[in-house]
């Protein structure tokens, strides 16, 4: 029987975290969580900052753990969100924890750059990036701007994977796809792009050494080796970005996919060869980030399931089990009401539940009463947004689009993945759930040579996950809706 090979992955959301044990065996990978964390915001002095320490400890104490129960570890990764990052002094010291994405201090900030700075059509031809006002690029700005003493003192910026990993072995990279969401890399030449540094005064050398994931960083330093009662276990840069690694755990056969990773957000695209930057790109506001083996992922972002979390908190009379809610809205007939869930008053308002009725009153149709057709109403809609992204992929990409995979928490979801079937008319395969955990330890086995090429990871995780597969029914049905739901989109915007 083949040795077990045992990872150490450390998966950080914006919310909570997790150290989680994965194992390769005999050609199939299992997964084991060690430890969950909240990732609390500290709000102090006018700002919010993540408490990179507190972070640091958990990780800490996961690895103890694996020290404890003798796991043999053979590596250590870390993923994280995107776009934040530190600043580290000359003496190689964290100069303070570091501001989050959440942090009011970029408000108004992107216009102000656009204006001042470089203007917007030059800064998405050189990065391809979607703009939000939080990219590091415009947090940069904004410090700069309010004369931010860690800024001013900062030798070295490091992306917030890129931090941890330097406080576990002291060594600094600058991992690609995290770089990649900083609306500061060339996605043409895969390098840090001189013109928008300087914009806000830095240059290349304030930033690590640029490493593809799979690369090992270093290993556990003395002083953690002493911490954790471990040996010198290197800690490989993964795809730092957590859809990165998301992406990473596709299990599709080939390239001609498009995948969802569906969440509180979803996030629909393609995996390319090469950055898809044009004036279609950046009328519909598609994002180029950095994928792995030299791929872009070229995706939108799209409200997923935020639009069902909070109506199911105003909701007070509703079954708490999913199961029960849902079941109860899939009763209700179809099509009552339709939304576009990314109209800015989707965005974060008071109630979504009056949110959602006030939309469908200003466009003329059903107001929906009662969370089982609130429920359906988001159900469909979502189907039929995803519909329209995928349409714009399709129309971009140089492949056919032959199957869609949907990944994350999402992928559990049947009726809202039966619906995107039917309305994209296309073969949908559902798993793995812990895509971002799955990618992250199979990028440290391809570093540590036990799997091959991205492909070879694909077969792997492909074989170690029950994939569910959904046929489009319904053709007319869900064309007709889809016509209403053009038309109803079309209307609002007017």
């Amino acid at each position: 029987m083949e040795d077990k090979k045992y990872f150490f992955a450390v998966d950080l959301g914006a919310t909570s975290g997790r150290t989680i044990i994965g194992t390769l065996t005999e050609g199939k990978i299992e997964l084991e969580e060690l430890t969950r964390f909240d990732n609390n915001l500290i709000e102090t002095g006018g700002h919010f900052y993540w408490d990179i320490y507190a972070l640091y400890f958990e990780i800490i104490k996961g690895l103890k753990l694996a020290a404890q129960r003798e796991l043999p570890i053979r590596s250590i990764g870390i993923d994280t969100w995107g776009v934040d990052f530190v600043c580290v002094g000359k003496d190689g010291a964290l100069l303070r924890n570091p501001l989050s994405y959440r942090d009011p201090h970029t408000f108004g900030m992107m216009e102000d750059y656009f204006e001042r700075a470089i203007d917007k059509a030059k800064v998405y031809d050189i990065t391809g990036i979607q703009f939000m006002n939080f990219n590091s690029l415009f947090q940069l700005y904004a410090m700069r701007k309010n004369n931010d003493s860690a800024l001013a003192g900062a030798e070295k910026i490091l992306f917030v994977p890129d931090a941890l990993s330097y406080m576990l072995t002291g060594k600094m990279v600058c991992e690609y796809t995290i770089a990649s969401t900083s609306q500061m890399l060339d996605p043409r030449t895969k390098q840090l792009d001189e013109q928008l540094l300087a914009s806000v005064g830095l240059s290349r050398d304030n930033f690590g050494r640029m490493v593809n994931p799979a690369t090992e960083i270093g290993v556990l330093t003395k002083e953690v080796q002493q911490l954790t009662g471990l040996g010198a276990i290197p800690v490989i840069a993964v795809a730092g970005h957590d859809t990165g690694s998301a992406v990473a755990a596709v299990p599709a056969k080939d390239e001609k996919f498009a995948y969802l990773s569906s969440g509180t957000w979803s996030l629909m695209g393609i995996e390319t060869r090469n950055a898809i930057i044009n004036d279609l790109s950046y009328e519909r506001n598609f994002t180029n980030e950095g994928g792995i083996d030299g791929t872009t992922r070229f995706l939108k972002n799209i409200c997923g399931m935020w639009l069902y979390e909070r109506c199911r908190k105003e909701w007070t009379d509703a079954p708490k089990s999913h199961t029960e809610l849902i079941a109860a809205a899939m009763e209700q007939p179809a099509f009552q009401s339709i939304i576009n869930p990314d109209d800015p008053m989707f965005a974060n308002p008071a109630s979504m539940v009056e949110a959602i009725k006030d939309y469908c009153r200003q466009t003329g149709q059903h107001v929906p009463e009662g969370y089982a057709e609130i429920c359906r109403c988001i159900f469909e809609s979502l189907a039929l947004r995803y519909r329209q992204v995928f349409n714009y992929l399709r129309e971009m990409a140089s492949f056919p689009i032959e199957v869609l995979h949907i990944i994350g928490g999402g992928s559990l979801n049947a009726y809202l993945n039966q619906f995107t079937a039917n309305s994209l008319g296309i073969e949908v395969l559902a798993g793995p759930q812990e895509g971002t955990a799955i990618g992250n330890i199979m990028l440290q086995a391809k570093a540590s040579g036990d799997v091959g090429d991205i492909w070879d990871m694909r077969r792997i995780i492909a074989a170690s996950i029950e994939l569910k597969r959904f046929e489009p029914t319904d053709k007319d049905q869900w064309d007709n809706a889809y016509g209403r739901f053009l038309k109803i989109v079309e209307s609002k915007q007017a």
